[in-house]
C-alpha cells in the first residue's frame, strides 16, 4: 500500500520565500519617506489652519467694525477672548512670535515659530529646517508653503 504524503515540498517552500523578499524589497522604499510625507502634512495642515485663521480675523474686524476685546476702536479683533492684533487692511499681523497670527492661531505645539518684518513663518520643530515651512506674509495676506526640503 502507498501512503499518500501531506505538506510542502522544499521547493515550494523556497518558491514562496523569495516571493515574500521580493514583494519586502519593492515596498520597503514607499515606507522609508514616511516622516518625510508627515512633515509635508504637518506644513500644509498649519497652512490650511493660516487661512482659516486669516479670514476668521477679517472677518471679526469688519463684523466688530475694528473694535476688539475692550469694545474699543482700535486695530485688533477679538477672537475667542484673545486680542488679535490686525492691519489697516484687517488682517492678521505678522513678524513673529508675538504677532497677531499667532494669536489668531491659539495654539501651535509642534512649530517652530520665526520671522521678522510682516513675515511669519511656521516650521515642524522635528527638523526640515528653512526650506520646510509655511509662511505668512500680512502685508499682502498671502500663506505660502515651501515643503522641498522636508
Amino acid at each position: 500500500m502507498f501512503r499518500q504524503q501531506s505538506g510542502f515540498t522544499l521547493v515550494e517552500l523556497v518558491i514562496v520565500i523569495v516571493i515574500l523578499g521580493l514583494l519586502a524589497a519593492t515596498a520597503l522604499p514607499r515606507f522609508i519617506n514616511i516622516t518625510q510625507d508627515a512633515r509635508v502634512a504637518s506644513v500644509n495642515g498649519v497652512a490650511g489652519g493660516l487661512r482659516s485663521a486669516i479670514s476668521l480675523a477679517k472677518a471679526q474686524v469688519m463684523v466688530s467694525n475694528s473694535a476688539g476685546c475692550s469694545g474699543a476702536l482700535t486695530l485688533n479683533a477679538c477672537m475667542d477672548g484673545v486680542n488679535v492684533v490686525v492691519t489697516t487692511s484687517g488682517y492678521p499681523s505678522g513678524g513673529g512670535a508675538s504677532s497677531g497670527i499667532v494669536n489668531a492661531m491659539q495654539g501651535l505645539s509642534g512649530f517652530t515659530i520665526g520671522g521678522s518684518g510682516n513675515v511669519t513663518t511656521f516650521q515642524p520643530t522635528n527638523g526640515g529646517g528653512s526650506s520646510c515651512q509655511a509662511s505668512y506674509d500680512a502685508s499682502t495676506a498671502v500663506v505660502s508653503v515651501s515643503s522641498g526640503g522636508c
